[in-house]
């Protein structure tokens, strides 16, 4: 089982097989961050350094999936097959293709959006005036490299949302986040109580009502 950086588990064998979509593909399929550093590369996608091969070629020195010969992931500034291919495609998500994963793609994040956790699906509630801890916390299945590398936008960053009481289980080690579970009855009374409050939130009451004592 993978495990977090300071040895507790993460609840997975293989955080891909949990990964959405990456944060990067916009809803027309292009690669957001390429698009974004353009202009930083004089119109080249940022994960090139070197010159340019067609999309056709890009997996000429690695496997039928663009692994480099030994296997391991390609890192920013060191993929011209990724260049070339978005170039081609106007920026365009290589990913799409049948030959190549979320794996391949040295600027892959996932993160989650926090609205329900993965584990057992209770549902997040939110009150705009109240502080008090969440409901559901984000879970990390990798931590990808860049935040070690003192990079504002990490690479391969994967995580998912997890209610506090899974959260606490999963990195115990007993639990994982494929588990078919139904919520805890603590974690199940916690949200009953938000939403008894939310729902007080939207009644209407007169300034009097507000006022008696």
């Amino acid at each position: 089982m993978e495990r977090t950086p300071t040895g507790t588990p993460v609840g997975v064998d293989d955080p891909y097989a949990h990964a959405d979509r990456c944060d990067h593909l916009t809803g027309d399929g292009r690669c957001r961050f390429a698009l974004e550093h353009a202009g930083d590369s004089g119109g080249r996608c940022p994960s090139s350094s070197a010159e340019p091969r067609s999309a056709s070629n890009r997996t000429q020195s690695g496997d039928s999936e663009g692994h480099s010969p030994s296997g391991s992931r390609p890192a920013a500034g060191d993929d011209p097959a990724f260049a070339a291919a978005r170039r081609d495609d106007d920026y365009a998500c290589v990913v799409a293709d049948e030959d190549t994963t979320w794996r391949d793609c040295p600027h892959y994040r996932s993160t989650t959006d926090g609205r329900e956790c993965r584990r057992c699906g209770l549902e997040e509630v939110r009150l705009a005036h109240e502080d008090a801890r969440p409901l559901l916390e984000e879970h990390h299945l990798s931590y990808g490299t860049g935040k070690r590398d003192g990079d504002d936008d990490p690479a391969h960053e994967i995580t998912v949302s997890l209610c506090r009481w899974c959260h606490a289980k999963v990195h115990a080690g007993w639990a994982r986040v494929d588990d078919d579970v139904n919520p805890d009855a603590e974690a199940l009374a916690a949200r009953e109580e938000r939403r008894s409050t939310e729902q007080a939130e939207f009644g209407f009451r007169t300034a009097a009502e507000r006022d008696e004592r």
